[in-house]
């Protein structure tokens, strides 16, 4: 195990000043002039913002992930992906999001749950379908549980596509040979 010394840590920045440049729910960008604990100033540091991002390995009772297929956009290809979305509604904790986007995409829920890695990763073991998927207007989504094999083959072809789906998948696969 990796030892630090954390009195040998970097120290926050010192924001100055922070503006707005751009405000939407799925876009917000802000320019922060800051200061650094050296004392230099960077006048335009660039900061993307986004609501909590979270995903789900979703195991079944008979040991088979949870995947879905997607189109998305910003890359113009379909593919495949862990269930996921973002904690948006107020007084949600971020497990309630993660239950709920799974049931709302795939129609899988109930199981065992635990926080899986920071990446706000959750594994749900032992779901089961419990419901028809209830996708919004703007998801066209296709499930399909895969089987260890089958997934570590996805992983490994490099069908999974999204780092934030990729890395919690091979934590998974890697525990597994634990």
């Amino acid at each position: 195990m990796m030892t630090t010394d954390r009195h040998t840590d970097p120290e926050p920045w010192e924001i100055i000043e922070s503006r707005y440049l751009y405000k939407e729910p799925w876009l917000t960008m802000r320019k922060d002039s800051v200061r650094l604990p050296n004392g230099k100033n960077i006048d335009d540091f660039y900061v993307w913002e986004s609501p909590p991002w979270l995903n789900v390995i979703a195991v079944t009772q008979n040991d088979r992930i949870v995947m879905i297929r997607q189109y998305r956009h910003g890359i113009g290809k379909v593919s495949f992906e862990l269930p996921a979305g973002v904690h948006d509604k107020p007084g949600e904790t971020l497990l309630e999001a993660a239950q709920r986007e799974l049931l709302e995409e795939t129609g899988y829920g109930g199981g065992s749950w635990t926080k899986w890695m920071e990446l706000s990763a959750y594994l749900a073991s032992g779901v089961c379908k419990i419901s028809e998927q209830q996708l919004d207007a703007t998801e066209e989504i296709t499930v399909h549980p895969v089987s260890v094999e089958e997934l570590s083959a996805l992983v490994d072809n490099g069908e999974i596509l999204q780092a934030l789906h990729a890395a919690p998948l091979i934590k998974y696969l890697c525990s597994l040979k634990s």
